[in-house]
């Protein structure tokens, strides 16, 4: 296998994988079944960063069809799994308010079982952010996102409106934001990695920013001279 680069999920390093750092299995299912014949394959991945080196290990279970030459011709994939860690989830710092990270975890943690209850999740998730960081007044999601038209930069606007307006998610903007949307994998994934740019848009690049100033607050006190009495 060629080497392919890869972001690290306990780290989130972007990296380069070797064959040296991953340790791949396969497991045929031959015995006749209901079913018919499948592959699992597991896939073992160690972080090459020294301060990581955590591995990950995820699971992908296939169609097969065994060939004259009783070599494997692998098709197309039934499920897939994250077992190590269990969600793509980021590490996001715990100055965010925490029902917006369990939202956020949670709604990684049922993609793929689940996208249509992640995506719910993740609307809730969007809904506690705007509510909290920009102080929206409560109501139906699509006029709370309508609220900060005039306030977010234009890319952020864009990504918005953008995710918002997609398939079953922009039909169904208007209602209660519980209500449960049938919404395909893709959909699900497009709002979580919504919900991931806002929080560093908004919540983290604040509190850089807050870091900064008091940085430069403290450094010029610490310069000037001492005030005579």
């Amino acid at each position: 296998m060629s080497d392919f680069n890869w972001t690290c999920p306990h780290c989130e390093r972007a990296v380069t994988i070797s064959e040296y750092r991953m340790v791949r299995k396969d497991t045929v299912l031959s015995l006749d079944n209901a079913d018919g014949r499948r592959i699992l394959r597991t896939l073992f991945i160690v972080c090459p960063n020294p301060d990581c080196r955590r591995f990950t290990l995820t699971a992908d279970l296939r169609f097969s069809r065994e060939l004259p030459n009783r070599s494997e011709s692998i098709g197309a994939s039934v499920q897939k799994w994250n077992l190590i860690p269990p969600s793509r989830a980021k590490t996001f710092p715990s100055y965010i308010p925490q029902a917006i990270l369990d939202d956020y975890r949670e709604a990684c943690l049922i993609q793929d079982l689940s996208p249509k209850a992640s995506a719910t999740l993740s609307r809730r998730c969007l809904q506690g952010i705007l509510r909290d960081f920009w102080q929206v007044k409560p109501g139906h999601l699509v006029n709370e996102i309508d609220q900060i038209t005039d306030k977010v930069d234009p890319e952020t606007w864009a990504a918005i409106d953008a995710v918002r307006k997609i398939g079953n998610i922009g039909a169904h903007m208007g209602k209660d934001i519980s209500l449960i949307v049938d919404v395909d994998p893709n959909e699900a994934e497009l709002l979580i990695g919504l919900v991931e740019t806002l929080i560093n848009e908004w919540y983290i690049a604040r509190e850089v920013r807050q870091n900064r100033m008091k940085a430069i607050v403290t450094a010029a006190a610490n310069k000037q001279p001492p005030t005579t009495p």
